[in-house]
């Protein structure tokens, strides 16, 4: 990390770090974490947490562009299989609304699928 990167990046773990989540836990547990000064991106870089972007329409890295569309396909994928599993929690409507959710960011990020 030299600061001269001047990209927006995703974070490495596209999914599972977002701001809803950390809302969650404060307002259901009364716990807010501190952010992380620096994160891994999806192209392996180590940036400022705030040199990066869950919406693709702020991330210029393509590397990390790339990396977020699989990210979100992938998700999606595993969403709409555990929602037609027998005992599942949620319906198998509510698992194909999340999954295309997340096939519309895979869009915004890039591609077609």
């Amino acid at each position: 990390m030299d600061g001269a990167d001047p990209h927006i990046h995703v974070e490495r773990s596209v999914p599972r770090h977002d701001a809803r989540v950390r809302n969650l836990l404060a307002g259901t547990f009364g716990l807010a974490g501190d952010l992380p000064a620096t994160v891994v991106t999806g192209c392996s870089s180590r940036v400022p947490y705030a040199m990066t972007s869950p919406r693709p329409e702020s991330v210029t890295c393509l590397a990390c562009r790339d990396h977020a569309r699989a990210q979100h396909l992938r998700l999606a994928e595993q969403i709409e299989r555990l929602g037609g599993m027998p005992g599942a929690v949620i319906t198998g409507g509510e698992a194909r609304e999340v999954a295309e959710h997340h096939r519309d960011l895979a869009r915004r990020f890039g591609g077609d699928d």
